[in-house]
């Protein structure tokens, strides 16, 4: 569909910083917490939404639906699957982890400066568990809080 039809544009709704690291040539990026605030730039032609894995352009393509506007598509399996049917990315060596990295980064080291403390003082052990609880939480739900933090970090908003 991409490479059949000029008019198609791709819309990734991942962060800035996951779009700054990789990303389908060509492509534009319009995370989905903003697709509310910029619905005019769907109702012009076909869009093909792209994330990781597909769930948040399912989510983002739910948004487009429930405001009218029924032109995009989502590539199912998401870049992860693109590139492993050998699509093209374009790659910045210098752009910040993908968000799932930091996640497990930040519960990690949280999990562990809660464990060493509570050594000290036993209170502090409930850090460990408020974090493997929010992860349970988190894969439940399908959606992840910490990760909705950290994208407000100032590596995760600039644009690459």
């Amino acid at each position: 569909m991409i490479e059949s039809n000029d008019s198609v544009r791709v819309v990734d709704v991942r962060s800035p910083a996951e779009f700054a690291h990789s990303r389908i040539p060509n492509s534009i990026n319009v995370p989905v917490s903003q697709i509310h605030g910029r619905l005019g730039e769907f109702s012009t032609g076909p869009v093909v939404l792209v994330c990781a894995a597909g769930t948040r352009a399912a989510e983002a393509s739910r948004l487009l639906s429930a405001a009218g506007i029924d032109t995009s598509v989502v590539l199912q399996g998401g870049i992860d699957a693109w590139a492993a049917h050998g699509g093209e990315l374009e790659r910045t060596a210098s752009a910040p982890w993908a968000m799932e990295r930091q996640v497990r980064l930040a519960a990690g080291t949280l999990v562990l400066i809660g464990l060493l403390l509570s050594l000290a003082y036993d209170p502090l052990k409930w850090i460990a568990g408020f974090i493997g609880a929010g992860l349970t939480f988190s894969a439940l739900s399908n959606t992840c809080g910490m990760a909705r933090v950290l994208s407000l970090m100032p590596w995760n908003r600039r644009c690459g």
